[in-house]
């Protein structure tokens, strides 16, 4: 097996609602691995979401460790996570989050606007939009475009800066059968083709049975072994 590009163990997130504590991660040790695809699921209230909010380092836990991609991520501050969310993690989101009057070029560009990268910036938007088969939309806008489409644009944005992992919140959850199929197929080719480490938060058993391994999740815990 190729090394693991995530590594978290212990990992817990505990929120304080006045005097009352919530643990909504209570201790979680897994591995996943580079190249791999793995679903994340559990009933509403079972820590998915906050698992996922860990994973992309959009919040810090409580305790445990996390190591992204070689990196120890766990105890960074506001700043430091927003560098490696920006240069590690592409978001792939059930609405889209595209900017609506920006062209499907420029939301491309904008990942790697925050990364201060200036030359070649927009040829590899446009070789990214290629890679999920919008190379005949570049300047469109979001409104010119379908669900599938605006979907394809945002795992263009996602994978612009190469990142070290791919999340996708419930990435067919506001798509019809067809595109959603569709998107998935993408998803998966670009696991095939590029090597990207793909995570799906879903609750859909149909999704799930389409990754190679589903970490499941009840109460802040691992309901069976992960790695």
């Amino acid at each position: 097996m190729n090394e693991a590009v995530i590594q978290v163990n212990d990992l817990k997130k505990i929120y304080h609602i006045g005097n009352i504590e919530v643990k909504a991660l209570a201790g979680v040790t897994f591995n996943i691995f580079k190249g791999e695809v793995v679903s994340i699921m559990g009933p509403s209230g079972s820590g998915k979401s906050t698992l996922m909010n860990l994973l992309g380092c959009l919040d810090r836990p409580t305790s445990g460790s996390y190591i992204l991609d070689g990196e120890e991520v766990a105890s960074l501050d506001d700043d430091e996570l927003a560098t490696i969310r920006n240069r590690k993690v592409g978001f792939v989101f059930q609405s889209f989050n595209l900017l609506p009057r920006q062209t499907a070029l420029a939301n491309v560009e904008l990942p790697m606007r925050y990364a201060g990268v200036t030359t070649e910036r927009v040829a590899r938007a446009k070789a990214s939009l290629e890679s999920v088969g919008l190379g005949d939309r570049v300047y469109h806008k979001p409104t010119e475009l379908s669900g599938g489409q605006q979907q394809r644009v945002a795992v263009a944005r996602a994978l612009v800066n190469n990142p070290a992992i791919l999340m996708a919140d419930e990435p067919t959850g506001n798509l019809d059968s067809k595109a959603g199929k569709e998107i998935m197929e993408l998803l998966l080719n670009l696991n095939r083709t590029k090597g990207a480490t793909l995570i799906i938060v879903t609750h859909d058993p149909a999704i799930a049975a389409q990754t190679q391994r589903v970490i499941r999740l009840r109460d802040g815990l691992i309901e069976e072994p992960a790695s």
